[in-house]
């Protein structure tokens, strides 16, 4: 890789999330499946959301805030400790190098600079770093296999 690949990036947030939910759940995370959340957009960007309710659904990619400075680069799924442990980048760990987290939600509507979703695996307060939008072109190949759900292939 170039050198200049490997440099650092700075993200800025482009909203929030706000949730019911209000602590990680490290077991039993489909508890967010069916809860509705919203992710407020600041408002200088919200003119980036025109075209968005043609969507039913979205990728949402968001910073895990809570979770310790620490990498952990092998890890039990889910917390599970009766699962063997894994690569980081084999799993849906919040404690990953930068802290990323991504999940393909449910659009319900858009309220100005607010987007009611379902199925959004992040607490509240947790910064909303990007917004793609899913269509057919999107869909996973039918003979792939993930672990959960919510889990988008790349």
């Amino acid at each position: 890789m170039a050198e200049e690949a490997l440099r650092a990036v700075r993200v800025e947030p482009i909203g929030v999330v706000r949730s019911s939910f209000k602590e990680t759940i490290h077991k039993g995370y489909c508890n967010f499946c069916d809860q509705q959340a919203d992710l407020v957009i600041r408002p200088e960007l919200a003119e980036g959301l025109d075209g968005v309710e043609e969507y039913s659904t979205l990728l949402v990619l968001f910073r895990f805030h809570l979770t310790s400075d620490v990498t952990k680069l092998r890890v039990h799924p889910r917390g599970d400790e009766s699962r063997p442990m894994r690569g980081v980048f084999s799993t849906c760990s919040p404690n990953r190098p930068n802290h990323i987290g991504m999940t393909k939600v449910e659009l319900v509507s858009r309220s100005g600079n607010v987007l009611h979703v379902r199925g959004l695996d992040a607490v509240d307060g947790t910064p909303v770093l990007d917004l793609h939008p899913c269509d057919k072109n999107d869909q996973a190949n039918s003979e792939r296999q993930h672990a959960s759900p919510l889990t988008v292939p790349l």
